[in-house]
């Protein structure tokens, strides 16, 4: 997956690293973030992490906050992977229906990723299906990040089969 500018900027400020006339640089002497992005999208980054209370300035330095610390962790923790053992030829004998709310977007896609990986396929935005059970640790980690009462599962009586039109 593809982080975030935003992302980038809280993991580096959380980084030990060495400092040479306030600029953060590695054992080398290199600057330690190198970007590619340009200067208009990092100066509107850095202001929305400082509006949200990610960062802050002091001394002329940018350092995380507690806040942003605690962001970024909940950022790294959505980012577990998880494998199923089923086969993704297996019957597709689960639905699999969700609400995740819209003010937890990243945990929603992440969802979907996951249901992609173990053989699902859309029928509707939030509604799937595919083989059964979803493995127990995705499962776990569901009702770790408080997503389980978003989720709704019916084992099917008869194997999802797609109509062609």
């Amino acid at each position: 997956m593809r982080k975030s500018i935003g992302r980038r900027i809280l993991e580096e400020l959380l980084k030990p690293k060495f400092k040479y006339k306030g600029l953060s640089v590695n054992m080398l002497g290199l600057p330690a973030f190198q970007h590619n992005f340009s200067k208009k999208s990092f100066s509107n980054e850095i202001a929305r992490l400082r509006n949200r209370g990610f960062i802050e300035s002091k001394n002329g330095c940018w350092y995380s906050t507690k806040q942003g610390k605690q962001y970024l962790i909940k950022k790294q923790n959505s980012l577990i992977f998880f494998i199923s053992y089923i086969s993704k030829s297996a019957p597709k004998n689960l639905l699999v229906m969700f609400d995740i709310p819209e003010n937890r977007k990243a945990e929603r896609e992440w969802f979907r990723f996951h249901l992609k990986r173990f053989g699902y396929v859309m029928i509707q935005k939030s509604v799937w299906v595919g083989p059964s059970p979803l493995p127990a640790d995705f499962l776990s980690y569901l009702k770790e990040i408080k997503l389980e009462d978003c989720i709704k599962t019916f084992k099917l009586a008869r194997p999802y089969e797609k109509k062609n039109n």
